[in-house]
Protein backbone atom coordinates (compact mmCIF):
# COMPACT_ATOMS: atom_id res chain seq x y z
CA UNK A 1 0.00 0.00 0.00
CA UNK A 2 1.25 3.51 -0.82
CA UNK A 3 2.24 5.64 2.15
CA UNK A 4 -0.26 8.19 3.44
CA UNK A 5 2.04 11.20 3.46
CA UNK A 6 1.14 14.81 4.30
CA UNK A 7 1.18 15.51 0.55
CA UNK A 8 -1.42 12.79 -0.03
CA UNK A 9 -3.65 14.17 2.73
CA UNK A 10 -3.27 17.71 1.40
CA UNK A 11 -4.25 16.55 -2.10
CA UNK A 12 -7.18 14.32 -1.16
CA UNK A 13 -8.51 15.40 2.22
CA UNK A 14 -7.38 18.91 3.10
CA UNK A 15 -8.49 19.88 6.62
CA UNK A 16 -9.42 16.24 7.16
CA UNK A 17 -12.35 16.18 4.73
CA UNK A 18 -12.52 14.05 1.57
CA UNK A 19 -15.00 15.74 -0.77
CA UNK A 20 -16.29 13.16 -3.25
CA UNK A 21 -18.40 13.96 -6.30
CA UNK A 22 -21.15 11.35 -6.66
CA UNK A 23 -23.01 11.20 -9.98
CA UNK A 24 -26.59 9.94 -9.83
CA UNK A 25 -26.74 10.35 -13.61
CA UNK A 26 -25.13 6.92 -13.98
CA UNK A 27 -27.24 4.49 -11.92
CA UNK A 28 -24.69 1.72 -12.44
CA UNK A 29 -22.33 3.67 -10.17
CA UNK A 30 -24.61 5.51 -7.75
CA UNK A 31 -28.22 5.32 -6.68
CA UNK A 32 -30.41 6.87 -4.01
CA UNK A 33 -31.18 4.56 -1.11
CA UNK A 34 -34.65 4.26 0.47
CA UNK A 35 -33.87 7.24 2.69
CA UNK A 36 -32.48 9.26 -0.21
CA UNK A 37 -28.85 8.86 0.81
CA UNK A 38 -26.29 7.89 -1.85
CA UNK A 39 -25.34 4.25 -2.33
CA UNK A 40 -23.56 2.25 -5.01
CA UNK A 41 -20.08 1.16 -5.97
CA UNK A 42 -18.72 4.70 -6.22
CA UNK A 43 -20.11 5.52 -2.78
CA UNK A 44 -18.55 2.35 -1.36
CA UNK A 45 -15.17 3.30 -2.82
CA UNK A 46 -15.43 6.85 -1.49
CA UNK A 47 -16.25 5.57 2.00
CA UNK A 48 -13.39 3.06 1.92
CA UNK A 49 -10.91 5.73 0.82
CA UNK A 50 -12.06 8.16 3.51
CA UNK A 51 -11.67 5.44 6.16
CA UNK A 52 -8.19 4.58 4.89
CA UNK A 53 -7.14 8.23 5.02
CA UNK A 54 -8.69 8.76 8.45
CA UNK A 55 -10.79 11.55 6.96
CA UNK A 56 -14.40 12.67 7.15
CA UNK A 57 -16.35 11.98 3.93
CA UNK A 58 -18.45 14.72 2.37
CA UNK A 59 -20.44 13.56 -0.66
CA UNK A 60 -21.41 16.20 -3.20
CA UNK A 61 -24.11 14.87 -5.51
CA UNK A 62 -24.74 15.64 -9.17
CA UNK A 63 -27.27 14.44 -11.75
CA UNK A 64 -24.91 14.39 -14.74
CA UNK A 65 -21.25 13.64 -15.45
CA UNK A 66 -20.90 16.87 -17.40
CA UNK A 67 -21.82 18.80 -14.26
CA UNK A 68 -19.22 16.88 -12.24
CA UNK A 69 -16.55 17.84 -14.75
CA UNK A 70 -17.68 21.48 -14.78
CA UNK A 71 -17.42 21.59 -10.97
CA UNK A 72 -13.70 20.87 -11.28
CA UNK A 73 -13.21 24.53 -12.20
CA UNK A 74 -14.64 25.73 -8.90
CA UNK A 75 -12.78 23.15 -6.80
CA UNK A 76 -15.94 21.58 -5.41
CA UNK A 77 -14.47 18.07 -5.12
CA UNK A 78 -11.21 16.29 -4.31
CA UNK A 79 -12.13 13.00 -5.97
CA UNK A 80 -14.76 12.05 -8.53
CA UNK A 81 -15.97 9.03 -10.45
CA UNK A 82 -15.90 9.62 -14.19
CA UNK A 83 -15.31 7.80 -17.45
CA UNK A 84 -11.85 8.09 -18.93
CA UNK A 85 -12.04 10.46 -21.91
CA UNK A 86 -9.24 12.33 -23.75
CA UNK A 87 -10.84 15.75 -23.31
CA UNK A 88 -11.04 15.17 -19.56
CA UNK A 89 -7.47 13.90 -19.24
CA UNK A 90 -6.18 17.40 -19.93
CA UNK A 91 -7.41 18.42 -16.46
CA UNK A 92 -7.87 15.12 -14.61
CA UNK A 93 -5.57 12.31 -13.48
CA UNK A 94 -7.45 9.02 -13.72
CA UNK A 95 -6.92 5.74 -11.95
CA UNK A 96 -7.10 2.57 -13.97
CA UNK A 97 -10.76 1.71 -14.65
CA UNK A 98 -12.66 -0.19 -11.98
CA UNK A 99 -15.70 -1.12 -14.08
CA UNK A 100 -16.42 -1.37 -17.81
CA UNK A 101 -19.90 -0.53 -19.08
CA UNK A 102 -21.32 -0.36 -22.59
CA UNK A 103 -22.66 2.62 -24.48
CA UNK A 104 -25.50 1.71 -26.83
CA UNK A 105 -28.85 2.96 -28.18
CA UNK A 106 -32.50 2.83 -27.20
CA UNK A 107 -34.73 2.79 -30.31
CA UNK A 108 -38.39 2.30 -31.15
CA UNK A 109 -39.41 -1.34 -31.26
CA UNK A 110 -40.62 -1.04 -34.85
CA UNK A 111 -37.60 0.93 -36.09
CA UNK A 112 -35.39 -0.62 -38.80
CA UNK A 113 -32.17 -0.22 -36.78
CA UNK A 114 -30.46 -3.43 -35.67
CA UNK A 115 -26.87 -2.27 -35.14
CA UNK A 116 -25.21 0.87 -33.76
CA UNK A 117 -23.68 1.45 -37.21
CA UNK A 118 -27.20 1.88 -38.61
CA UNK A 119 -27.65 5.06 -36.56
CA UNK A 120 -24.86 7.06 -38.20
CA UNK A 121 -26.81 8.24 -41.22
CA UNK A 122 -27.60 11.70 -42.59
CA UNK A 123 -30.81 13.11 -41.18
CA UNK A 124 -30.93 10.94 -38.05
CA UNK A 125 -31.19 12.64 -34.67
CA UNK A 126 -29.86 11.01 -31.50
CA UNK A 127 -30.54 12.11 -27.93
CA UNK A 128 -27.60 12.23 -25.49
CA UNK A 129 -26.94 13.51 -21.99
CA UNK A 130 -24.84 16.65 -22.26
CA UNK A 131 -21.20 16.05 -21.30
CA UNK A 132 -21.65 12.32 -20.62
CA UNK A 133 -18.87 9.97 -21.72
CA UNK A 134 -20.92 8.72 -24.62
CA UNK A 135 -21.70 12.31 -25.68
CA UNK A 136 -17.95 13.02 -25.83
CA UNK A 137 -17.30 9.76 -27.69
CA UNK A 138 -20.08 10.24 -30.24
CA UNK A 139 -19.16 13.91 -30.74
CA UNK A 140 -15.79 12.90 -32.11
CA UNK A 141 -16.77 9.69 -33.94
CA UNK A 142 -20.16 10.23 -35.61
CA UNK A 143 -19.85 11.27 -39.23
CA UNK A 144 -23.47 11.90 -40.26
CA UNK A 145 -26.06 11.68 -37.46
CA UNK A 146 -26.92 14.75 -35.39
CA UNK A 147 -26.77 14.83 -31.59
CA UNK A 148 -29.55 16.46 -29.57
CA UNK A 149 -28.38 17.18 -26.03
CA UNK A 150 -30.45 16.95 -22.86
CA UNK A 151 -29.27 18.16 -19.45
CA UNK A 152 -28.98 14.63 -18.02
CA UNK A 153 -28.87 11.04 -19.24
CA UNK A 154 -32.38 10.37 -17.92
CA UNK A 155 -33.64 13.48 -19.68
CA UNK A 156 -32.12 12.20 -22.94
CA UNK A 157 -34.52 9.24 -22.85
CA UNK A 158 -37.42 11.65 -22.30
CA UNK A 159 -36.17 13.82 -25.17
CA UNK A 160 -36.01 10.80 -27.48
CA UNK A 161 -39.54 9.77 -26.59
CA UNK A 162 -41.21 13.18 -26.54
CA UNK A 163 -39.50 14.62 -29.63
CA UNK A 164 -39.71 11.51 -31.78
CA UNK A 165 -35.95 11.26 -32.27
CA UNK A 166 -34.37 8.21 -33.86
CA UNK A 167 -32.53 6.92 -30.79
CA UNK A 168 -31.28 7.74 -27.31
CA UNK A 169 -27.65 7.00 -26.51
CA UNK A 170 -26.66 5.89 -23.05
CA UNK A 171 -25.38 3.26 -20.66
CA UNK A 172 -26.86 -0.17 -21.41
CA UNK A 173 -28.33 -0.98 -17.98
CA UNK A 174 -30.56 2.11 -17.52
CA UNK A 175 -31.59 1.97 -21.18
CA UNK A 176 -32.62 -1.64 -20.68
CA UNK A 177 -34.77 -0.62 -17.71
CA UNK A 178 -36.39 2.08 -19.85
CA UNK A 179 -37.18 -0.52 -22.51
CA UNK A 180 -38.65 -2.90 -19.94
CA UNK A 181 -40.93 -0.10 -18.74
CA UNK A 182 -42.15 0.71 -22.26
CA UNK A 183 -42.85 -2.04 -24.77
CA UNK A 184 -42.53 0.50 -27.60
CA UNK A 185 -38.77 0.66 -27.02
CA UNK A 186 -35.89 -1.81 -27.33
CA UNK A 187 -32.12 -1.70 -26.81
CA UNK A 188 -29.66 -2.64 -29.56
CA UNK A 189 -27.60 -5.74 -28.84
CA UNK A 190 -24.23 -4.29 -29.83
CA UNK A 191 -22.39 -1.28 -28.40
CA UNK A 192 -20.70 1.77 -29.90
CA UNK A 193 -18.12 1.98 -27.11
CA UNK A 194 -16.91 0.41 -23.88
CA UNK A 195 -16.95 3.07 -21.17
CA UNK A 196 -14.05 2.82 -18.70
CA UNK A 197 -15.17 4.17 -15.34
CA UNK A 198 -12.36 5.37 -13.07
CA UNK A 199 -11.63 7.46 -10.01
CA UNK A 200 -10.54 10.99 -10.85
CA UNK A 201 -8.31 13.55 -9.13
CA UNK A 202 -7.43 17.07 -10.35
CA UNK A 203 -4.33 16.63 -12.51
CA UNK A 204 -2.03 18.90 -10.49
CA UNK A 205 -2.49 16.78 -7.34
CA UNK A 206 0.18 14.24 -8.23
CA UNK A 207 0.66 12.63 -4.81
CA UNK A 208 -3.07 12.16 -4.37
CA UNK A 209 -3.46 10.76 -7.87
CA UNK A 210 -0.71 8.19 -7.30
CA UNK A 211 -2.35 7.10 -4.05
CA UNK A 212 -5.75 6.73 -5.73
CA UNK A 213 -4.27 4.64 -8.55
CA UNK A 214 -2.84 2.24 -5.98
CA UNK A 215 -6.10 2.27 -3.99
CA UNK A 216 -8.24 1.29 -7.00
CA UNK A 217 -5.89 -1.51 -7.99
CA UNK A 218 -5.99 -2.92 -4.45
CA UNK A 219 -9.77 -2.71 -4.22
CA UNK A 220 -10.16 -4.62 -7.49
CA UNK A 221 -7.64 -7.25 -6.44
CA UNK A 222 -9.37 -7.69 -3.06
CA UNK A 223 -12.75 -8.31 -4.70
CA UNK A 224 -14.13 -5.15 -3.05
CA UNK A 225 -15.41 -3.66 -6.32
CA UNK A 226 -17.20 -6.85 -7.36
CA UNK A 227 -18.79 -7.19 -3.92
CA UNK A 228 -19.98 -3.57 -3.96
CA UNK A 229 -21.57 -4.03 -7.39
CA UNK A 230 -23.41 -7.15 -6.26
CA UNK A 231 -24.51 -5.55 -3.00
CA UNK A 232 -26.09 -2.69 -4.96
CA UNK A 233 -27.90 -4.80 -7.55
CA UNK A 234 -25.36 -4.31 -10.36
CA UNK A 235 -24.11 -7.88 -10.65
CA UNK A 236 -24.36 -7.79 -14.47
CA UNK A 237 -21.64 -5.11 -14.63
CA UNK A 238 -18.07 -6.17 -15.45
CA UNK A 239 -15.19 -5.28 -13.15
CA UNK A 240 -12.36 -3.92 -15.27
CA UNK A 241 -9.50 -6.40 -15.77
Amino acid sequence: MSSITPLVINDLAPEGVLRAAINFGNPVLAQRGPDGSPKGVSVALAKALATELGAQLEMITFDAAGKVFAALETGEWNIAFLAIEPVREEQIAFSEPYVIIEGTYLVATDSPYVSVADLDQPGLKLAVGKGAAYDLFLSRTLKHAQLERAETSAAAVDLFHESGLDAAAGVRQPLQKAAEANSCHRVLEDAFTSIRQAMAVPREREAGAAYVRDFVKRKKDEGFVQAALVANGQDDVNVAP
